[in-house]
Order: C-alpha cells, then structure tokens, then sequence
C-alpha cells in the first residue's frame, strides 16, 4: 500500500486563497479535490489526471501543474511532501 503524501502550502499560496474565496465560491471545492488528488499521485503516475511537469521551472517555483476544469494549482514535490505555491484561474482568452 502506498503511503498517501502530505499536502501543504506556502505564503503566496494562502493570499491566493484568500482572495479567491470571496469572488469563487466553488473555489474551495475545487481546492478540496485537487489536494485529495495530489495526497495520491502528484507525479500522475497513474496517467488519471491533468498533470504536467513544467519545462524550464526550477523547484521552489512551482514545477508542476494540477488542471482541473478552469482552475490551475502549481506545486513542488520534495520527497513525500507537497507545497501547494499558487492557484488561479484559466485566462479566458487563452484558447481564443
């Protein structure tokens, strides 16, 4: 059995949030899944999820990235901790 990682966040990450919740009210169901998924596989080992290792991204800045639907969540990966470093919303006129 797998042993679950532990999910947690840095500064910048928290004043996301804070902001976030008031204009996004779904946010924090959102935050909810993308922290169970990550407990479980934030290397997408299993190939289930939108996750993507970034490309010219050192660790500490955010080196992969969680899609899920509109919502973006960037972490690092040390050992069997995760550091949650940003979340935000999709540019709507990214696929324009």
């Amino acid at each position: 059995m797998k042993t679950p990682f532990s999910v947690r966040s840095d500064i910048h990450f928290e004043r996301l949030v804070r902001s976030l919740r008031i204009h996004h009210p779904d946010f924090d169901d959102h935050c909810a899944e993308a922290i169970q998924i990550l407990k479980s596989d934030p290397h997408n080992l299993s190939h289930r999820y939108a996750i993507k290792k970034l490309k010219g991204v050192s660790q500490g800045d955010g080196q992969y990235r969680l899609r899920l639907r509109r919502w973006r969540f960037r972490y690092d990966v040390y050992g069997q901790d995760v550091v949650l470093t940003y979340c935000g919303l999709r540019r709507e006129d990214t696929y324009r």
